[in-house]
């Protein structure tokens, strides 16, 4: 009796037992049919997998399912783990296939890599890291001696130069709207009876002069070389073709300066790293005068080379004027080393005293800049610069008046704070520190063409091109202050002035002895005097006594006021 009343508790939950019995009884019986059903079917595969390629399209039919299968949970795992994948913007030249690593890496490098056409690259500029000192750099007070009040340097806060060389772009800079430049070239100039321009530089139109200055993104400008279509081969400031490969080799940074008739003396530079000897061409650019001393001095002997500097020579040279000429490399230098990205210009007068790369790295990567130059040491109006010159005897004082006044009629005004950031209107051109980039190139073709039809005094024309520039693109333009400049070069007297100072073997025997002794130099105060007695200056010509040839020899020293000369 005990057994069925345990039996009965339990059919009482689930229940009865009966039931469950016939349940059971019922689930075998279907299971062993379908097992049966199995069997036909496995036998009816068999029977029919060796005709006609059956049993080839069922193992595709089986394949196929368990490669739809796979990538359902490969989709699912991704989905997953989305959030970990940094994401790629449009601008990135990397595949969504990349690791985190690998995207870190390229990014530090600054390479691109995995894209059959990846989308170009270009430096955008960088920040120091927090906490750096030149982050917190500024400049110490002038110095409270009043009595000097001439131009000087000042402290610059410049990268070690490993580390500037570590932060030369990959890439270069965007060019605002304009990427594709072209240049003109003509065999038969022709003159449409507008006023200015040359058979170097051409004679372009006043409207196709207007036309170069809307920015669009193909152009093609007048600039210089117009007879020929190599720079340098037969196009007027000729160039020996060694010396035209030499500098077509020239692929990362250059350094160049010029001397023509004879003007200066060449100037070493210093402080130059052994990394910048082996990969930046110092090129030399004179006339056949200058060869001609440099070769009777012993200086110059079948290698080309004066230091560091190579001496390109010049000849069948398109202008008289050896200022003029001079303009050619400064201005148009990117034309005679096409493969070169970066480059400083140096007037003659000038001694190098700090690395090239750091320089770069200072006045162009670090301010994202593409082109920059500094501001004059005193005048920063145009109006009041071409007074100057005229007070000077720089040019015939009728053509500085007749461009002055072509440029106020197309709105050049004084020089005011409206103008800011602009600090200035007026550059002190001996140095030129530019990226060659469509824009920048642009500048100093346009510059140029200024110099090839009005005066060769750039000062006066410079801030007419940029600010017309300025109007239509933004254009990474960068002054900075002159006694920045006067930081990382030194500034020499012209060859003539030292040789009226030098006792006559300095420069050889054959040197003319000075015409008359040169001017005493100017003595500072000294105790036993005091601190108020007057500076005594040497003797010198006055008002007319004054020769007009020997004007841009005065050069600011300490205690003069007298205005620089270049």
């Amino acid at each position: 009796m005990s057994a069925p009343l345990g039996i009965g508790i339990r059919s009482g939950s689930y229940g009865s037992l009966d039931k469950q019995v016939q349940n059971g009884s019922a689930r075998k019986a279907s299971k062993m049919l379908k097992e049966k059903e199995k069997e036909r079917l496995f036998l009816w595969i068999c029977k029919f997998a060796g005709r006609k390629k059956v049993g080839m399209l069922f193992l595709c039919l089986i394949s196929a399912a368990v490669f739809i299968w796979v990538l359902y949970v490969g989709k699912g795992e991704d989905s997953q783990e989305g959030n970990t994948v940094p994401s790629i913007s449009d601008n990135a030249s990397m595949s969504t296939s990349d690791s985190i690593s690998e995207i870190s890496t390229t990014k530090a490098m600054g390479l691109t890599t995995k894209l059959s056409s990846p989308p170009p690259g270009y430096f955008l500029g960088y920040y120091l890291p927090p906490g750096h000192p030149c982050n917190s750099f500024t400049l110490p007070p002038p110095p409270a001696d009043k009595k000097r009040t001439g131009p000087r340097p000042c402290p610059v806060c410049y990268l070690p130069v490993e580390e500037a060389i570590g932060l030369m772009p990959k890439f270069p800079s965007p060019s605002p709207v304009l990427r594709n430049l072209t240049y003109v070239y003509e065999e038969n100039l022709s003159r449409d009876g507008e006023f200015g321009g040359s058979e170097f530089g051409g004679y372009p139109t006043l409207k196709r002069r207007n036309d170069s200055f809307d920015i669009r993104e193909s152009m093609s400008v007048h600039c210089g070389f117009l007879r020929g279509i190599k720079p340098g081969h037969k196009t007027g400031f000729d160039i020996d073709e060694a010396d035209l490969s030499e500098m077509e080799q020239c692929n990362g940074v250059v350094v160049a300066s010029a001397i023509f008739g004879n003007f200066d003396e060449i100037n070493e530079p210093k402080n130059v790293s052994d990394y910048s000897r082996k990969t930046v061409c110092f090129l030399m650019f004179v006339d056949e005068e200058t060869e001609k001393y440099l070769g009777s001095s012993g200086r110059l002997g079948s290698s080309k080379k004066i230091g560091l500097w190579r001496i390109i020579v010049a000849r069948n040279l398109p202008y008289a004027d050896a200022r003029r000429t001079g303009k050619i490399p400064k201005l148009l230098l990117h034309r005679m080393v096409p493969n070169a990205r970066y480059s400083i210009w140096l007037d003659g007068k000038l001694e190098l005293v700090v690395d090239p790369y750091q320089i770069l790295e200072r006045f162009l990567w670090r301010k994202n800049a593409t082109f920059a130059i500094s501001k004059h040491y005193r005048r920063f109006d145009v109006l009041v610069e071409a007074e100057a010159n005229k007070a000077a005897g720089k040019y015939e004082n009728a053509s500085i008046d007749f461009q002055i006044e072509f440029y106020k009629k197309e709105g050049l005004t004084p020089y005011t704070e409206a103008k800011l950031p602009l600090i200035s209107d007026v550059p002190e051109g001996c140095v030129i520190v530019r990226e060659h980039v469509p824009i920048s190139n642009l500048f100093t073709c346009l510059w140029f063409n200024e110099v090839d039809r009005f005066t060769s005094r750039d000062q006066i024309s410079f801030s007419t091109v940029r600010d017309k520039i300025l109007s239509r693109v933004d254009f990474h333009f960068h002054m900075f202050l002159d006694c920045e400049r006067r930081n990382f070069v030194v500034q020499k007297y012209h060859r003539d002035l030292l040789l009226r100072l030098a006792p006559p073997d300095t420069f050889g025997h054959s040197s003319p002895p000075p015409p008359y002794p040169p001017p005493l130099p100017v003595l500072e105060t000294s105790p036993e005097k005091g601190a108020n007695s007057p500076i005594r200056r040497g003797p010198g010509r006055r008002g007319r006594e004054r020769r007009a040839g020997q004007r841009r020899h005065r050069k600011v020293v300490a205690g003069s006021r007298e205005m620089e000369q270049s």
